[in-house]
């Protein structure tokens, strides 16, 4: 069935390259007008321009408020009231926990989570009075489990589900509807060189189209492949020392993925330099 979004304005973060750059892809084709953000404010609009449709690329900060608002407020002003808030930037270093320099934990915790705490309180006040409006987070499946070599990674996506779940009750009713997208390993450059455990690597395409699907017909969990939700769940119920064994034999070490690789120094180095959102 063709999906169909005419009308609506989505505004993505990190959406230059990789998912975000996809999820603007596939709503713009869908007939929505798009505003992708990314840090960097040319390969913002040179991606939207690289899109079918009526999409607009700005320069967009998350972890600055001020950023933040001024995306929005383009949005609004170039497309429209946004409908669709799409919380995809993201960053993640990989390795064993006392090797993580002090600079890539805050960088994950400003982006990761600060960021999405900080576009839901700018964007939900809005929808809610308008009586409409959808926030789709992409999380990660590593808001239920997490790997060895990811520690404070998981950390922001746990906090980022636990955050949303709170939203969500505060605004049941207002019409304004909250979902947290949560893929295993995706095949972008933010997962370079990582292991993908006894899960199948997914597209940036799969993750798109999940979030469309998801506006579609509108729920707070999705994870991808969606088997392993009801699976996780199944596995938080047994006994500890069985779910230890389970997760070590499903879920990847990172520390041991990663070790003497260098498939991801280009992408780290950038991270720590305070300069890659994807």
């Amino acid at each position: 069935m063709t999906r169909t979004h005419t009308g609506r304005v989505v505004a993505v973060t990190g959406g230059a390259a990789g998912i975000g750059l996809e999820i603007a892809r596939q709503f713009a084709v869908a007939g929505a007008r798009v505003c992708l953000g990314d840090l960097s404010g040319n390969a913002a609009r040179e991606a939207a321009a690289g899109l079918p449709g009526t999409v607009h690329g700005c320069e967009l900060d998350v972890t600055d408020a001020r950023s933040f608002h001024d995306f929005l407020a383009v949005t609004e002003a170039i497309l429209g009231p946004v409908d669709v808030l799409v919380n995809n930037a993201g960053v993640m270093w990989v390795g064993p926990f006392d090797a993580e320099p002090d600079s890539a934990t805050a960088r994950m915790l400003a982006v990761n989570l600060h960021g999405v705490i900080r576009g839901v309180r700018l964007a939900a006040p809005a929808m809610r009075t308008r009586g409409r409006g959808h926030i789709v987070t992409i999380a990660s499946l590593a808001s239920k489990v997490s790997p060895a070599g990811e520690a404070t990674y998981a950390a922001t996506k746990h906090g980022v589900l636990g955050y949303l779940t709170g939203v969500r009750e505060e605004l049941r009713g207002s019409g304004v509807h909250v979902t947290a997208i949560m893929p295993g390993v995706v095949d972008t450059e933010l997962s370079a060189g990582t292991g993908t455990g006894a899960a199948q690597i997914l597209q940036p395409s799969d993750v798109a189209a999940a979030v469309l699907d998801a506006v579609e017909r509108p729920r707070f969990e999705v994870t991808l492949p969606a088997h392993l939700g009801p699976l996780v769940g199944l596995v938080g119920v047994l006994p500890q020392w069985l779910r230890d064994i389970v997760l070590r034999r499903t879920v990847p070490n990172q520390v041991v993925a990663v070790a003497g690789s260098s498939n991801r120094s280009a992408y780290e180095k950038r991270l720590l330099r305070s300069d890659s959102d994807s």
